[in-house]
């Protein structure tokens, strides 16, 4: 299986995942043909850049000749002029910030301090839906957008449709997603993986008052994602970024088993010192993981020093026929340089107290030491071999359905060797060289 895999350190937006894409391969010409699909006056601008230290690829959206959009805002209690200085990676002075709002729809008009102007979700579905682009990509950038719109009516508690988008943040915004999706089906991938978010620090003040960062339609799209903050007082994860995460990651979880074919880094706008401001995205094939579930043993111990040895091998034979899955002694030095055997038996916890008991009845220790451990064992099972003296029965082992191991059975290769005169390791060596692995697909 072929995934992408999103590094999120320095956070995400949407400008960041295009300039990923095309670091990665995705052709330029192909987001520039997408923008032109959706003829609401963008263009793009891509770049290659420097972020502390790392090349990186840097995407800007125009609309309407504006390189990004306006806000009214403080940074951390510093005016905008200071917050460039800050370094968010959405934007230089002023930041960029996909700012959105409510139109109050009331029977008796906008109330004080609404906007007139603005695009809602009904025209923007219409704009996509009439873009020349495939019918996959138009369904994955409304998507989109659809999440970003119930964020944030869910924030201002109203209606979906009442949610409407500046006209230049609405152009900006679709943009990314629409370059998003197209250039993501582009990939050829069968599942984005994405790792925990860094959503940044900090506070922001919006048109409605000053919030902690993440702003609240990010954080609403980031619920049950995973997310931190490094320290840094910069708003790290934009509502569209993580629109754009919610909406193509089929699941959060670390740097996956894989073999990479492609690399590809997305810059944010600022150069953090001792940061790098970029998305990285990691193109390969998924390797298979270890499908082994786990399992409960219990592990029983006790040491000997005073146990004649022949009764030893004795309880090593009993305990095997009474349940236990494995027997073994280990020579130790013991108190008054006595030499001792540790006598362990593991065992499935159902038969602890019975075996427990057995190694009591059987031998000179006082105590038993109990305790429960996790295991993992490969699948087993027995297959049968022809060689020129008999059938032997082999032990296969196999991990995510391939062989790993196989071995002939002690016992039926020793009754062979005594009963036809041959040597044991002639038997043994016949069985594993009858034995034929299965083809793979």
């Amino acid at each position: 299986m072929r995934i992408a895999y999103l590094d999120c350190f320095s956070g995400m937006s949407g400008d960041m995942f295009l300039g990923a894409l095309v670091d990665a391969g995705v052709s330029p010409d192909l987001l520039e043909k997408t923008v032109q699909a959706l003829d609401i006056g963008a263009r793009l601008e891509i770049s290659r850049v420097c972020r502390s230290g790392i090349s990186a690829t840097k995407v800007d959206v125009y609309a309407h000749g504006e390189k990004d959009l306006p806000r009214e805002e403080f940074w951390s209690g510093r005016q905008r002029s200071d917050a460039g200085a800050l370094g968010s990676e959405h934007g230089p002075n002023p930041i960029r910030h996909e700012h959105h709002h409510v139109h109050d729809l009331r029977a008796d008009g906008p109330q004080p301090g609404s906007h007139s102007h603005g695009r809602g979700l009904s025209e923007i579905r219409g704009i996509i839906s009439r873009a020349g682009i495939g019918d996959g990509a138009k369904k994955t950038a409304i998507a989109m957008f659809e999440a970003l719109g119930t964020a944030e009516a869910k924030i201002h508690d109203t209606a979906i449709e009442r949610v409407h988008f500046h006209e230049v943040g609405a152009v900006d915004a679709m943009v990314d997603m629409v370059c998003a999706a197209v250039g993501g089906e582009a990939l050829g991938v069968d599942e984005f993986v994405c790792s925990p978010l860094n959503v940044g620090g900090g506070t922001v003040k919006c048109a409605h008052g000053t919030f902690p960062v993440p702003a609240p339609a990010t954080l609403e799209l980031l619920k049950e994602a995973p997310v931190y903050s490094s320290g840094l007082e910069v708003e790290m994860v934009t509502p569209t970024g993580a629109a754009i995460v919610k909406t193509l990651a089929a699941r959060f979880a670390a740097f996956p088993e894989m073999k990479v074919e492609k690399i590809g880094y997305g810059a944010g706008t600022r150069d953090l010192p001792g940061h790098a401001n970029v998305v990285r995205l990691t193109v390969g094939e998924a390797q298979p993981a270890l499908k082994v579930a786990p399992e409960t043993l219990t592990v029983l111990e006790a040491n000997l020093d005073d146990l004649n040895p022949q009764v030893f091998g004795y309880v090593m034979d009993r305990l095997l026929a009474e349940g236990a899955l494995e027997v073994f002694g280990v020579p130790v030095q013991m108190k008054k340089s006595r030499p001792g055997m540790v006598l362990t038996a593991l065992c499935r916890p159902e038969d602890a107290a019975r075996l427990t008991h057995m190694m009591f009845r059987e031998t000179s220790t006082l105590g038993v030491r109990r305790r429960d451990e996790q295991r993992q064992a490969l699948d087993r099972k027995w297959v049968t071999v022809a060689t020129e003296w008999g059938e032997v029965r082999l032990k296969v082992a196999s991990m995510n359905g391939t062989v790993t191991n196989y071995a002939p059975e002690y016992e039926d290769c020793r009754k062979i060797a005594a009963e036809r005169g041959v040597p044991l390791k002639n038997v043994m060596q016949a069985a594993m060289r009858n034995f034929r692995l299965p083809i793979e697909d």
